[in-house]
């Protein structure tokens, strides 16, 4: 048993009257020994109900990703015109609607925007369709790359995504957790926050509750990250609704303040039901059928988000002209180009 870990599981285990937040300092070396199993079964287990139920502060998630960068994979800095766009998505998937950040990472990477997508497999507590089954279903198997071949990929095409299981094992080690204690973890929070890049970064944080994006603020300060963007997505994730408005915030490095960014679907001509999920083949072949730029649900959904960010990420002057451009991509078929050099540069090194 560890004894260091026994102390601060009693500070947030103590109950609603009594529990403390954990400094920073402290945070870290929580997460440190859960990493490393240094800390027993019964006391990881206990220290991630407890947690959930007190609920992490800001502070303590800036604790808990600096344990991940020192124990986790850091791809390193490459050359490119834009800031490498990081999206951090919910690890356990998507249940009700239909995914479609495959095609805006694509739609970026074609416009010269470097992307950068990690996850795992499928994950409790939801186990839905999580991003490598997509990858999968559309010809590129990132579980078969070193992250020193994800690196190679990254530099050569502009995309890349870090595996868990494979990239990050220490991580992939605490998921049976999530399964055990029923629940999301604090850890599910961190994996929105956390960036597995060295160098300048654009990062993307899907939420659902208004206070986990106060947390994300208050961490990324406390970490100095300055060029971020949150987004109250589709279950979580950094997918842009169509049947509501979008509830966007923008942080740029040099600004003082925070921005924010309501964006109605109607207004742009965009509005509509959100897709619901599908079986996986299924699913795969609708996204095949906006990389051949038919007309569908779907395809407007993909220039709806490929056109927001491709305005956040610097490529185009508004967000109207980030629709035009993102339907012309995919329309002359230059993002489904892309998609055939990635699963060729994947393939030709894994």
């Amino acid at each position: 048993m560890s004894n260091e870990f026994r102390e601060l599981l009693r500070k947030v285990g103590s109950g609603p009257h009594t529990s403390e937040d954990l400094s920073r300092a402290e945070a870290e070396a929580a997460t440190r020994m859960i990493l490393l199993q240094e800390a027993t079964l019964a006391q990881i287990g206990a220290f991630m109900i407890a947690h959930r139920i007190k609920r992490p502060t800001g502070e303590e998630l800036a604790g808990m990703l600096d344990a991940y960068d020192q124990l986790g994979p850091k791809l390193a800095p490459i050359a490119a015109p834009y800031p490498v766009t990081v999206f951090s998505i919910p690890y356990d998937g998507r249940s009700r609607t239909a995914p479609i950040l495959p095609i805006t990472a694509l739609i970026l990477a074609t416009a010269g925007v470097p992307v950068i997508l990690h996850g795992g497999d499928r994950m409790p507590t939801k186990e839905g369709i999580p991003l490598i089954e997509l990858w999968n279903g559309l010809g590129i198997h990132w579980e078969k790359l070193s992250l020193a071949q994800v690196q190679q990929v990254l530099e050569t095409t502009r995309l890349g995504f870090v595996y868990l299981p494979n990239h990050f094992p220490l991580a992939q080690g605490i998921v049976p957790y999530r399964d055990q204690i029923g629940k999301r973890p604090p850890f599910s929070t961190l994996e929105l926050m956390w960036s597995p890049y060295a160098g300048e970064t654009h990062l993307v944080s899907g939420f659902v509750h208004p206070p986990t994006e106060n947390m994300f603020r208050e961490a990324f300060a406390m970490r100095g990250l300055q060029h971020f963007t949150t987004v109250k997505g589709l279950e979580g994730s950094c997918d842009l609704p169509r049947d509501r408005t979008a509830i966007i915030g923008l942080n740029s490095p040099g600004q003082s303040v925070f921005d924010r960014l309501h964006l109605v679907p109607r207004e742009h001509g965009f509005a509509g039901k959100e897709i619901a999920i599908a079986a996986p083949d299924e699913l795969i072949a609708t996204l095949q059928t906006v990389l051949q730029g038919k007309l569908s649900e779907m395809m407007q959904a993909a220039i709806w988000n490929g056109g927001f960010y491709l305005w956040r990420c610097g490529v185009c002057p508004d967000i109207q002209a980030g629709f035009s451009t993102a339907e012309a991509l995919l329309s002359q078929g230059k993002v489904a180009q892309t998609l055939k050099q990635i699963a060729a540069a994947v393939d030709a090194i894994g």
